[in-house]
């Protein structure tokens, strides 16, 4: 089975995520979207309704699992036996961010391979910040998370 894992923090998913996921889908039997639990970032949403926002999103979908973690992405990946790290790239900064990344993953876990996919014109500039401030300012983020996340249910979780 070809298993990737989508690791994020995902506060909140994007439209953009959902499309990398959704593409992800004609590349991988199943796909892990591990949510990271980072103590060093403060969150807006907490990571219960992070994963429940996510899953909202793929309840069509089998081939999704949503999961969090913490630690090391290539650990998870191979707790989960889980052969690919899933990366979106909208810029070329994504890009050099991303590839040292991945070299570092490679040196620590070489049987773990990165696969990027580039996002849709449509897509490249939406991020989990802007939204995230668009939500946090009382504004409609709407257009730029998935149809099936209702933001009015999470609104004020900080």
């Amino acid at each position: 089975m070809k298993r990737a894992v989508f690791p994020g923090s995902f506060d909140p998913f994007t439209t953009g995520h959902e499309g990398i996921v959704r593409r992800g889908l004609s590349l991988f039997d199943e796909i892990i979207i591990a949510v990271g639990a980072n103590a060093l970032k403060k969150s807006y949403y907490s990571l219960e309704t992070r994963k429940k926002m996510i899953a909202s999103a793929f309840v069509d979908e089998p081939r999704i699992k949503v999961c969090h973690y913490e630690g090391l992405t290539v650990d998870f990946c191979i707790r989960h036996e889980a052969k690919y790290i899933l990366r979106g790239l909208r810029t070329s900064a994504d890009f050099e961010f991303e590839r040292a990344i991945a070299q570092v993953n490679k040196a620590l876990a070489f049987e773990v391979e990165s696969v990027f996919l580039l996002t849709v014109p449509e897509h490249s500039m939406i991020n989990s910040t802007i939204v995230r401030d668009i939500i946090r300012s009382g504004g409609d983020a709407s257009n730029f998370v998935p149809k099936a996340i209702d933001l009015k249910k999470y609104r004020g979780e900080d």
